[in-house]
This record gives structure tokens, sequence and C-alpha cells, in this order.
């Protein structure tokens, strides 16, 4: 059986073990998404994980969804990542970019009023967080047919940007209910066109990105993030038959891309998930979700059970930049400070104690 920190041939990279960083929202890059020192300390810190999947980044100005998350699509951005890059393959660790466009989870506050965009005019539930506090979701504007082409290349060009700027290769965000999700879902895809309508039709954008970003920089530097049935932000998959069918389509479809690896969100003993690993046939990262909080024995029974090739890990990173070496010797763990979650400065961030 395979060991967690044992390394694994995943896409194109060596990963010196299975422990993977998980992507999380951390609200440090500038007003205009530029990449910022302490991230590149704080990425840095963590490079003994197997693999580093960024915070959400957005592929243009209308992707953005939260405050001061990064950008990978103007020059200032592609620049700042480059020390990020560096800091971790100095640790000899991998990184990838989580290419993430928010869709209609998102505010025009947050993002100097650029305008919101979604597979269709439905407002999302609840609010989103401004400088101004809390303000509801707007209706977003339905993407119309002839311009699915250019939002197709944003995550193309920001996936190139992601390469150029020495990171490793991208992490598709499919999931947690941002634009990908929202095509996916039944809930938040109300079109008739070619990109809706039934359970491949939903399916069929996340397929043309994934091969567009695949044919930009290669397949084996891309990985996709999934949730079926998680039902976050609105986009809700509960027809168990229709989510089956949907996700089948896509998985099938990604199956013969040669992607990197599939990133599963949920109970990977959940028969859907354990048919759409099979379908896939590639390296599997599984996220458990949030409870309970993923530990080394998960972990290596999630190895053990044949259920994951590598786990991903989020609050425990958080709060453990030398989290490898922790589980390895059995150490005490730091405990994450959930006031400095978001935003701030190097407070919660970069200052938690490695042994």
């Amino acid at each position: 059986m395979a060991d967690l920190f044992e390394p694994l041939t995943v896409g194109k990279w060596t990963l010196k073990n299975r422990i993977v960083m998980a992507p999380m929202t951390r609200n440090r890059a500038t007003p205009d998404g530029v990449p910022t020192d302490i991230m590149a300390t704080y990425y840095g810190q963590r490079a003994t994980a197997g693999l580093i999947i960024t915070e959400g980044v957005q592929p243009s100005a209308v992707g953005q969804g939260y405050m001061n998350s990064p950008g990978l699509h103007t020059p200032a951005q592609i620049a700042a990542w480059r020390p990020v890059a560096e800091a971790v393959h100095r640790d000899g660790g991998r990184i990838v970019a989580q290419i993430m466009h928010a869709g209609r989870i998102s505010h025009p506050d947050n993002k100097h009023n650029a305008e919101t965009v979604a597979p269709s005019a439905i407002a999302a539930p609840g609010e989103m967080f401004t400088a101004m506090g809390p303000k509801p979701h707007p209706t977003p504007r339905a993407l119309r047919a002839e311009e699915i082409p250019s939002v197709i290349d944003e995550y193309v060009q920001a996936a190139r940007a992601a390469v150029d700027a020495g990171l490793d290769g991208i992490e598709l965000h499919a999931a947690n209910g941002y634009l990908l999700h929202q095509f996916l879902a039944p809930s938040t895809n109300h079109r008739t066109d070619v990109y809706g309508g039934s359970p491949q039709a939903r399916a069929r954008f996340v397929i043309d990105v994934a091969q567009a970003v695949s044919d930009a920089i290669g397949s084996e530097r891309v990985g996709i993030r999934i949730s079926p049935g998680i039902n976050l932000h609105g986009a809700v998959e509960d027809d168990a038959d229709e989510t089956a069918t949907t996700y089948g389509a896509l998985v099938d479809a990604l199956s013969v891309m040669g992607l990197a690896y599939l990133h599963t969100i949920g109970d990977p003993t959940a028969p859907l998930l354990l048919n759409l690993a099979s379908r896939f046939g590639g390296p599997r990262i599984v996220s458990n979700g949030w409870d309970p909080v993923t530990d080394a024995t998960i972990a290596q029974a999630l190895l053990d059970n044949g259920q994951a090739d590598l786990v991903a890990v989020g609050r425990a990173f958080i709060a453990n930049p030398d989290l490898v070496e922790r589980w390895q010797t059995n150490a005490p763990l730091n405990e994450p400070d959930t006031a400095t979650f978001y935003g701030g400065d190097h407070r919660g961030y970069t200052d938690y104690p490695s042994l």
C-alpha cells in the first residue's frame, strides 16, 4: 500500500509526498489583484507539501469574486507570481494556480465596478462581503453564445500566464458554485443553447475550457476540481440521476485528455465519486470536505482503502507551515486562528511557528 510520505508522479511532476495543500482564499493580494511579498513567504513556507494548489485566481477583471484576491491577467499580476513560484521551487516544492472565475458569486464593489456574468441571469442567494460590508449578490448578465469563446480564452490566457510566471501548471475550479460549476448545475444554468438544456449540454462548457487549456499548456499540467452535489452558493444538484449523468459526461470527456489529476470534494466512499474516479482513470486528489478536519490517520486511510492517490489538507496547513514534518514525527499541531483567515497582514498568515 502507498505511504503518505512516498513520492508520486502526477502529470508532468514528480511529487515528494502524497500531501496536497488545498486551495484556500486568504485575501492578501492588493486591491488590483497583485500578489504581495508576504504571499511568496506564505507559500514558500509550505513548500514541503507534495503539491500546493493556490487560492482561487481570477482569469479576468470580470471573473473576480472576493476582495483582495489575486489575478493572472495583467503584467503586474503575472510578474508578482514569479517570486511565489521561486520561493516554492527553492525548497523543492511544486505549485499550481487554481483558476477561478467567480461568475455570479461576486459584487461590482470588489472589482472596480466590472460587470458580473453567469450562464443565466439568476442572482445567487446570500451576500458578498465588500469594503462597505455585506451586500446582496447582484443579478448577473447571462453570457451570450457568441461571447463564450472569449470567456474560454480568458482561461487559456491565465493558464499561459501561470506557466510564464514559473508556476508548474493550473487547476480548473469547477466546484463550489463558481462559474464552471454554474454551467454544470441545473439551478444556475437555464440556457437552451448548446451549453444548456440537458446534462450533456451543461457539461460542454467545462469540457471546452479543459480542452482549450490543455491544448495551450499541455494536459499534463492541468488538473480539475469538482464537487458533485455539494450545493454551495446556490449551485444545487439534488437530482441524483441527473447529477450522475452530467458528471459522467464530463469525466468521460476529461478521461481522454490526459489531465494530471481529478480533485474531488466530498465523501470519497460515495458511489458517484467512486464511479467518477474509476471513469477518470488517472490520479485522484481527495478533499474530505469540512468535517472532520483531515489528519494524518484519515489521510493514510484514504490511501490504504484505495480511495485517493493524494489527499488535500486545508486548515492544518494554514497553522502549520511544516505540517509534513509534524505528521511524520507525530508532533503536536498549532491551532489555526479563524479570525485571521481572510484579509489582514502577516498575522495569522506567515507568523505560525515551525518546530
